[in-house]
């Protein structure tokens, strides 16, 4: 009884019943029900542990840009608490800069545990597809309502139409002649399947296991006894969520977080070094020694500037750090998650709207997403004016709606004998329905059967008044008032023809047929499987109503047509009628003496014998109209498509054939396989198989198939985004790098596991998304090059004040508020950058490229620098210069240095005779009688606000060099984005409330400044803009000499 490897769909009802010990009369005793549950457990899917929230919590610390302003945030709580700063700058403000920090990293913290906490909601949708409770028969009792839960293998459980199968079960006793379940969620299939007691091969695919039925699947017709074979766990779905869980522990790094993690290990290590180097250049302000001997002695060490070096260092490392670059990453993803939803992607996940656009395979789905998930009748055959002859008929249209396109060749109503016979079966031999719900048509019930009432709504009735009224209906005035539209024509037919009997379906005879009265005489309407309808079959309808005999000629001539409509992959179905029903031609219900004959499904081949043939129909699930589009855009980009379906093969192949993945008269031996036949391969021949060129075919896919498909292509360096809809999707969906589910179609477990939803279904927004990703990730690399290259001027700046032995030009709390606050705008519209033209004419960037390349590097140094000389330069200016290019600086009355005095600062209290006038700064007049040396610290005010406000000119004009890598502002002007200039408004008027409030002017230890020094702002802010453009040109000869070796190599 070992439930593992016990193979019931291949061994009969009696081997099954035999190995579980079980009677299928009496079910189970209690006694063997308790065994079992000892030995198998609860029949429900196990709950991992989750993370405790205290584990989620310090897991979002673990980065290391975090950990970095961990650092600084508690030095500076350190120097704030012991007073390390100045003795004016008191209460709050000594404390805002590690306010802030902590600030940004709590609010970091609560985002990821929130992301966190939601990420297993597929395992609790999963859950949720699980039945409550089931039939059961235990010591020979019928129990109507056991819990789902308490099931063991062994149980004989009773199901019905509309019940959720509770466990995978062996079917051992049918109780109707047909059962249908609705399994696609499970195994991609776009038909319910037809279920049999019948034992199949032991190595088959799940959808071949024809006797089983699975957890989490839906009875759609019939009713029928089985045993539990698995529970729980053991189930298919509960592997899925096995697997689920599996790959939620697979998930790596996106790209960027990749990058960014490097480059916060990078950061710590030149900040390190810069601080060193900080310490080591100034040394001897804090310790100093004598030389006695060859040999230092007497050390004499200073607290006081050993701790002001080290709020530079500190100063360093704030200035370092890009802390707005999270919250402007999360800013921009956020920005772009609200442009995919216009375009119908909705993002579940932040960080797959940067990853979608380094996508280099997208797995797809085929039913559904490729295709419209809507059966459609594309062809028609009737019969010609002789046996064998026929008349093909191309019927437009791709979905539901009988209002999408008509049948070309035939006019609305205007029908031939033969084409009211087709119109009468197809019509009255159907249990389906169309429902119209005010925004689309859905069928009800079998969809090939929903797609041969749509026909019969295009063919119109011979009534002509009827037909003049359906027109009516349908008018476009008349469907805007109506919320329903009725199947008018097929309405027609059933007011004529009532149905007075049915044959159902089996897989023997491959048919139904209903029987119907017309004038009081019986007719059987038959449909089926065409080859099984010729068979039977010993008359042919022609044109004009009249009846000829089935020759073998004309029979072998309708094989032929079959032959070229499943050639391309169509599904037939075959139509055809009987007049002389014997002792069934007055049958009127259960109370006839002929009733006998129908209950007993062996009579039913024999009654559809000798049977007129009138026709068939090609019928396809067909591919959107706009998925070639989007597949040539996909090759364009350098994006191979692969699909990956539960369908046939050769339905497989000629979608993809015709959606343009292959070519029509392209060699696939090597491109198309099953999921069995891939998995056969060994490793070696499976990774060569998915490498190189072009698209690839699997069919009859498990969900494990997928999962090793996504797995090899990602262990070869892809960024794989995986579609789905179904349960046996969502472990796919969870390993990919984008799992996108289906909206529509999709279950609750797959847009849980998802990381995009598609809110229409449609292949050709994946597309759109990859674009919209790519020019979301090259917004984001222009804004953190551009917050990149201003921290690097903040560095420059601080490291040339300490390096030349100036008073310190910009404290921590102002070198925080230009990184989070007005550098902030500008970077965020960077994000609204408009799109690049050829954006998909290019090939995915590499999940490994870098952001900044080695001469973009350079230039950021060099614009670095002169951010570093301008901010040092005019801090020097208004201490050493009474004016600079004509522009007046004296007017508040300052007292001018040398350069060499303001880089010896240090010294001052040795300066004989050094006085220093007062100066008015803002609406106050600085005084310095007790202590003239107060003039490079306290009076350092206006010198210090110069220099700060100068940097965020700089940065706000270097806004502009970023928005594009090497594009003049000539050929890209500001007003291509109007968001920067807006942001770049912000940002100044930010700065002058800071300036201008003397609250907040106090607490950043700045004045107000007249308009001369605005205009020294400006002249040394505004060459940043030319020294960029002139490295843009030298960047663009470089990239022209590559293009053309490039071109010289290729050719």
């Amino acid at each position: 009884m070992a439930e593992d490897c016990f193979p019931a769909w291949s061994k009969s009802v009696e081997q099954c019943l035999n190995h579980f010990e079980v009677d299928v009369k009496s079910g189970l005793s209690q006694s063997s029900i308790e065994n079992r549950r000892k030995q198998y457990g609860w029949n429900e899917l196990e709950k991992e542990p989750g993370k405790p929230m205290w584990k989620l919590v310090l897991e979002q610390f673990d980065d290391m840009l975090v950990k970095i302003l961990l650092v600084a945030a508690l030095i500076s709580f350190i120097l704030a608490y012991t007073d390390g700063y100045s003795a004016d700058e008191s209460g709050i403000g000594a404390y805002v800069e590690p306010l802030v920090i902590l600030f940004i990293l709590i609010l970091n913290a609560v985002v990821g545990v929130w992301q966190e906490s939601n990420a297993e909601r597929a395992l609790e949708a999963l859950e949720e597809m699980q039945s409550e409770h089931a039939k059961v028969i235990r010591d020979g009792e019928f129990i109507s309502n056991l819990p789902a839960r308490e099931l063991v293998p062994g149980d004989i459980v009773e199901l019905r139409v509309g019940d959720k199968v509770p466990a995978d079960m062996r079917i051992v006793k049918l109780k109707t002649s047909t059962v249908r379940v609705e399994q696609s969620s499970l195994t991609g299939e776009s038909m319910s399947v037809v279920k049999t007691t019948h034992s199949v091969k032991e190595n088959i695919e799940l959808q071949g296991k024809e006797c089983m039925v699975f957890a989490g699947t839906t009875i759609v017709n019939g009713s029928f006894l089985s045993m539990v074979m698995t529970t729980g766990m053991k189930t298919e779905i509960g592997k899925i969520q096995s697997q689920i869980q599996e790959a939620s522990k697979e998930e790596a790094d996106t790209p960027l977080k990749k990058k960014l993690d490097e480059f916060g290990e990078l950061l710590t290590k030149v900040i390190g070094v810069i601080c060193l180097l900080v310490w080591v250049i100034n040394y001897k302000y804090f310790l100093s020694w004598e030389m006695k001997d060859g040999w230092p002695r007497n050390f004499q060490f200073s607290f006081e500037k050993c701790t002001y070096y080290f709020k530079i260092a500190v100063a360093l490392a704030v200035a370092a750090i890009p802390e707005g670059l999270p919250a402007v990453i999360t800013t921009c993803l956020a920005l772009g998650t609200r442009k995919m939803a216009a375009k119908n992607a909705i993002v579940r996940k932040l960080p797959s709207v940067e990853t979608l656009g380094c996508t280099t395979v997208i797995c797809s789905d085929k039913t559904g997403t490729l295709t419209t998930n809507q059966m459609s009748v594309t062809e028609l055959i009737l019969n010609g004016p002789a046996a064998g002859v026929t008349r093909d008929f191309h019927v437009e249209g791709t979905t539901y709606s009988f209002l999408d396109g008509k049948i070309e060749g035939l006019s609305v109503g205007q029908l031939d004998p033969n084409m009211l016979s087709f119109a009468e079966i197809a019509s009255l031999c159907n249990d389906a329905g169309i429902e119209y719900q005010g925004n689309g048509f859905k069928a009800i019930g079998m969809p090939t059967e929903a797609a041969l009432k749509v026909v019969v709504e295009k063919m119109g009735v011979p009534d002509f008044a009827a037909q003049s009224v359906i027109n009516n209906q349908r008018s476009r005035e008349a469907i805007a008032l109506n919320e329903e539209l009725p199947l008018a024509c097929n309405n027609w037919w059933s007011s004529k023809e009532p149905r007075v009997g049915i044959l159902e379906f089996d897989r023997t005879r491959k048919s139904m047929s209903c029987i119907v009265r017309r004038d009081g005489v019986n007719r059987l309407l038959v449909k089926g499987a065409v080859e099984n309808i010729l068979e039977r079959c010993t008359r042919v309808q022609l044109l004009d109503g009249s009846v000829a005999n089935m020759t073998e000629g004309a029979r072998d001539a309708l094989l032929g047509k079959l032959n070229g409509l499943s050639a391309r992959a169509l599904r037939c179905l075959g139509l055809a009628y009987k007049d002389d029903l014997q002792e069934l031609s007055d049958y009127d219900g259960e109370n006839h003496p002929g009733h006998g004959r129908l209950l007993d499904t062996e009579n039913y081949e024999k009654i559809e014998s000798n049977l007129i043939f009138v026709g068939m129909v090609g019928i396809r699930d067909p591919p959107r109209q706009e998925v070639r589009g989007a597949i040539e855009d996909c090759c364009e980009a350098g994006v191979r498509v692969m699909v990956i379906t539960g369908d046939n093969k050769n339905t497989a192949e000629a979608i993809c054939r015709e959606i343009g993945i292959f070519n029509d008269n392209e060699d696939i031996r090597d491109k198309s396989f099953t999921g069995h036949e891939f998995m056969e391969f060994s490793v070696e021949r499976r990774k060569q198989i998915l490498s190189g060129t072009g698209g690839r075919v699997f069919s009859r896919a498990e969900p494990k198939h997928k999962q090793d498909i996504v797995r090899i292509l990602k262990d070869a360096g892809e960024v794989v985004a995986m579609t789905g809809d179904g349960i046996n999707d969502a472990p796919a969906l969870k390993l990919a790098d984008i799992g996108v589910a289906m909206g529509i179609a999709g279950t609750e477990v797959a847009k849980e596991a998802a990381d995009m939803v598609l809110a229409d279904d449609n292949f050709s927004t994946i597309v759109a998304a990859v674009g919209e990703g790519r020019s979301i990730y090259n917004n984001m690399k222009a804004f953190i090059r551009y917050m990149i290259s201003s921290n690097i001027g903040e560095v420059a700046s601080i490291f040339m004040t300490a390096a030349l032995g100036m008073p310190e030009g910009l404290v921590p709390v102002q070198l925080l508020w230009v990184n989070l606050v007005t550098d902030g705008p500008p970077a965020t519209a960077l994000g609204f950058n408009p799109p690049d033209l050829d954006i998909m004419q290019k090939p995915p960037r590499k999940s490994n490229d870098v952001l900044i390349n080695g001469w973009v590097f350079f230039r950021y140094l060099v614009i670095g620098l002169y951010v570093g000389i301008a901010t040092v330069g005019a801090f020097a200016l208004w201490y050493t210069h009474a004016s600079f290019l004509g522009i007046n600086l004296a007017a508040d009355g300052h007292t001018l240095v040398s350069f060499s005095q303001l880089t010896h600062w240090g010294e001052c209290s040795t300066w004989k005779d050094f006085k220093v006038t007062p100066f008015t700064a803002g609406n106050q007049t600085l005084y310095f009688d007790d202590n003239p040396c107060d003039y490079f610290t306290t009076g350092k005010v206006k010198a210090t606000t110069l220099s700060l406000s100068v940097l965020v000119a700089i940065e706000m004009f270097n806004s502009l060099n970023a928005l594009s890598e090497d594009g003049s502002l000539v050929s890209m002007p500001p007003w291509v984005n109007p968001w920067l200039l807006l942001a770049m408004a912000v940002s100044f008027s930010l700065h002058f409330l800071i300036l201008y409030i003397p609250f907040l002017a106090t607490i950043f230890g700045i004045v107000p400044l007249s308009l001369n020094e605005w205009l020294l702002v400006l002249v040394v802010s505004l060459p940043v803009i030319l020294i960029d453009e002139g490295l843009k040109f030298i960047g663009r000869r470089m990239n022209q000499r590559e293009r053309r070796a490039r071109k010289l190599k290729l050719a």
